[in-house]
This record gives structure tokens, C-alpha cells and sequence, in this order.
């Protein structure tokens, strides 16, 4: 059974712009105003008190699912955050 969320191309997007913008938030009043209504509906985007919109947990989730198609990286050394292969310990 199917259980994603669907989102149109516009709201991934938007999903996508609230990710790379980070901790600067997005501001509001912009062309994506109406996805990042619905991505806060979903719980995948937040307004801020200060007027900007801010990706949440579940939106960083639902991105690398959606967006990226691979799992959320998870914090760790310098070659898992460049995306390289860890060698193992030995």
C-alpha cells in the first residue's frame, strides 16, 4: 500500500528551497507561498516568528525520501559529509 505523501513538483521544490536555505529561513510573501502552506499542513515546513519559514524534522525526512530518494544523512565525519565511502577500521 502506498503511504507517501504526494507532492507536486512546485512543493518539492519549495521542500528543496527550505533544506538549502537552512537556518537563515525562507521569508514569506514569495511564489511559493501557497506549497509552503501546504508543506506546513503536512508538518514538513514551519513559520517562524520572525516572518520566515523553516523546514522541520519530519520535512528533512520526508526530502531525502522524496526528493533525494536515499535516507537522511545522519551527522558524522568529514568523508560521510562530502558523500565519500568510510573506510573501515581494521
Amino acid at each position: 500500500m502506498w503511504n507517501e505523501p504526494y507532492l507536486e513538483t512546485c512543493c518539492r521544490s519549495a521542500l528543496h528551497r527550505l533544506l538549502l536555505v537552512g537556518a537563515d529561513g525562507r521569508p514569506d510573501g514569495l511564489k511559493d507561498g501557497p506549497c509552503l502552506v501546504r508543506l506546513q499542513g503536512m508538518a514538513l515546513a514551519a513559520p517562524r516568528p520572525d516572518g520566515r519559514w523553516q523546514i522541520t524534522a519530519l520535512g528533512q525526512v520526508s526530502h531525502a525520501a522524496l526528493v533525494t530518494g536515499r535516507p537522511a544523512r545522519k551527522a558524522g565525519g568529514a568523508a560521510a559529509a562530502a558523500g565519500g565511502a568510510v573506510a573501515p577500521a581494521r
